[in-house]
């Protein structure tokens, strides 16, 4: 590679040949090669590639500032492949399966969503250079071009004012998010609009930022627009933002989550604590220093637990809605940096974020036709959304955001390091962390660097995403990505009961009751038949989780209960049995991992499942079922015991880790069970 250097303010040309980026703003010189020198072939397939790692300041992912700007190049040159002249519209192939458009009606949006979301990874990288070319295009020119197309009755992405009756809509998601790119970046996308587009583009945009929203994080998308507009002098109703901005900081529940009525999941991340800081630092500090005072304790108590629930090599958990989005949950971490505090492992939280970037972006099947899948790893239909659409995966550029932070922040020019895991996280324990009144239980595993998380689920009937595996799951582990519920009774990390002669119901209705001596506690029924009813309790374990299940129903019921599944990925999914103590013990090895389960009491069935189509890793997968067939009328014990175990591959087992438990003691009675395990300690369970 020639050498180069670069002064203060020289442009950026991106073509197919040599590429240079600068920091104008900075000085600070990037070297970088041509967009196909960011890909490799891992497996048939492209996947991102880091060029030239920086070690020192990074020594466990390499990347540092410059290496996210190619992480969004590398993105956006996807996007940029289906635009060939200022007309083209982001729109990109559709993943055949249940998202959008179903209909032409649907189509305009469908570019609206593609345009507005690639601007959250364009806008930075404007900022620092504004001549960016991809495929040919100046990408500044092109989102300029096509804001101005988004308020031209002639053209084929015109965007209507809402009608007077009308109600929230994705157009209304949509503009939320391109009030987001022009509160931050308005020299780019707004100062050089010509001021008839200005007015249009007002006229539009205020026309749903004034009107109906939903009560969750939706009303973000009013709170955007109605702010950005007023920091350019337009004229807004202040009322409804104020009314918004007090309503969405009533649903915060402390230690950094927001309830987003009625779930908790990632979008109380990569909505209200995302933009509730980047309308604190572009608009709220300057004209509601109080509300913003607010915005800003509630992010900053993230610090709290939500580190933690990312695995040591900054993995994030599969888990709830829009899984698509993938890596924009970790936006929080870059942003700590816009406002420094000295409490902060920047380092850490950069590890963290770097780390779920390479999480994808080095995933074979994580790109297809240049654009990331709707799915997680790659094309996943179970996990997929009908109001999703191709489009819809740039969420994930928020993540980008993250470069708004200045180089000389700490969050760039911190050492990378691994956090509470280096000292704090010792092999050989188990680490919880609860977080209280949101009822989110954060488990750490150091054995194997994984992170769990047992959250809010209650839903009566099955809906776009209420009442499915994105929160049914007994928990969730960053190691494991959740597994759909197979027509046969297949199940992974959760209950499922024979509801008629053939099909199988998912159990979805938990009621939280406490979390105790390290004890996790909820009741819990099925939406078919309320007679069917358990109670939980589950002990985390330094190698896996330890279930004391009361069946408590008043009808017979077949019930089955799923581990954790395992996907065939580098070799052949194996299984053994073992003998241990009198129990009988079933592992699966994939070559990664292994599982083992364990029935200590009350089943009367443990099978491997083999399954097809329903892993978001890998088309194969394999899980170890049990099964009870429960008569309330019998004299026998109504408890579940079940050991659910893990291990890196390769490890061999001691008998003291597959059968950890001496004696369970359960007195029906009083609803106790008293656990007493190898190393003598004991465990009372109360119902």
């Amino acid at each position: 590679m020639m050498e180069v250097i670069v002064m203060r303010g020289i442009k950026i040309f991106l073509t197919l040949g040599i590429a240079c980026i600068v920091g104008i703003a900075t000085g600070q010189v990037i070297q970088a090669d041509s967009i196909s020198r960011l890909k490799k072939n891992v497996d048939g397939k492209e996947v991102f590639q880091v060029n030239n790692p920086d070690r020192k300041k990074s020594p466990f992912t390499g990347m540092t500032r410059r290496h996210w700007k190619e992480a969004g190049l590398y993105l956006l040159s996807g996007a940029f492949s289906y635009v060939h002249q200022l007309n083209d519209p982001m729109k990109f192939p559709k993943q055949p399966g249940k998202s959008y458009p179903r209909n032409t009606g649907q189509v305009a949006v469908e570019k609206l969503e593609g345009l507005c979301r690639t601007m959250f990874i364009a806008g930075p990288l404007l900022k620092e250079q504004p001549d960016l070319e991809l495929n040919g295009i100046k990408v500044g020119d092109y989102y300029r071009h096509q804001l101005s197309r988004l308020v031209d009755p002639q053209s084929d992405t015109y965007i209507a004012p809402r009608a007077e009756n009308g109600g929230p809509s994705q157009t209304l998601v949509e503009f939320g998010g391109l009030a987001a790119s022009l509160l931050t970046s308005p020299e780019i996308f707004w100062d050089p609009l010509s001021g008839e587009v200005k007015e249009r583009l007002a006229k539009t945009m205020l026309s749903y930022g004034d009107g109906p929203t939903i009560g969750m994080n939706w009303r973000y998308f009013n709170i955007l627009i109605l702010s950005f507009y007023k920091s350019r002098g337009y004229t807004v109703n202040e009322n409804l933002l104020k009314d918004l901005v007090e309503k969405s900081l009533s649903q915060y529940d402390g230690q950094g989550w927001y309830n987003d009525s009625p779930y908790y999941d990632y979008y109380s991340m990569w909505a209200f604590q995302m933009y509730g800081k980047i309308w604190s630092e572009y608009f709220g500090k300057k004209n509601y220093p109080e509300y913003s005072a607010r915005l800003e304790k509630n992010f900053n108590d993230l610090q709290d637990n939500y580190p933690f629930m990312f695995s040591r090599k900054g993995e994030m958990i599969m888990w709830g809605r829009s899984i698509s989005y993938r890596m924009g949950a970790a936006v929080p971490f870059p942003l700590m940096g816009l406002s420094p505090r000295p409490n902060v492992n920047y380092g850490w939280m950069r590890r963290i974020a770097s780390g779920t970037i390479l999480q994808f972006l080095e995933r074979p099947g994580f790109l297809q036709d240049s654009i990331p899948t709707l799915g997680f790893y790659g094309a996943f239909e179970p996990a997929v959304q009908s109001y999703s659409c191709r489009g819809s995966v740039f969420w994930l550029g928020k993540l980008f955001l993250g470069l708004l932070v200045p180089s000389q922040s700490p969050f760039w020019t911190a050492a990378e390091n691994e956090g509470a895991w280096q000292e704090e996280l010792q092999k050989g324990n188990v680490y919880n962390k609860y977080v209280d009144k949101s009822n989110l239980l954060i488990t750490n595993y150091p054995d194997i660097g994984a992170s769990e998380i047992r959250a809010w689920c209650f839903s009566k009937t099955v809906g776009v995403y209420q009442g499915t595996e994105n929160y049914t799951r007994l928990s969730y582990n960053s190691a494991f990505p959740w597994q759909a519920d197979g027509i046969n009774g297949e199940v992974s990390m959760a209950y499922v009961y024979k509801s008629g002669q053939t099909s199988w119901e998912a159990l979805r209705m938990y009621t939280f009751k406490k979390y105790a001596d390290g004890v996790y506690y909820r009741d819990a029924v099925f939406a078919s038949n309320e007679n069917v009813k358990l109670n939980l309790a589950e002990i985390t374990l330094p190698n896996g989780i330890l279930r004391i299940d009361r069946n408590t129903s008043s009808v017979a019921s077949q019930i089955r209960l799923g581990h954790y599944a395992l996907p065939a990925v580098s070799q052949a999914l194996k299984e053994r049995t073992l003998s241990v103590r009198g129990y009988k013990v079933k592992i699966v090895d994939n070559g990664i991992y292994q599982l083992a389960l364990v029935p200590l009491c009350g089943w009367n069935k443990s099978e491997t499942v083999y399954s097809k189509g329903l892993n978001p890793v890998s088309d194969k997968s394999v899980v170890i079922n049990v099964e009870d067939t429960f008569d309330p009328s019998s004299n026998r014990d109504d408890i579940y015991g079940t050991l659910m175990l893990w291990k890196k591959s390769g490890e061999k087992w001691k008998n003291d880790e597959l059968v950890p438990v001496t004696n369970i003691n359960y007195s029906k009675g009083s609803g106790k069970v008293v656990l007493t395990f190898v190393n003598g300690q004991k465990k009372t369970i109360e119902f």
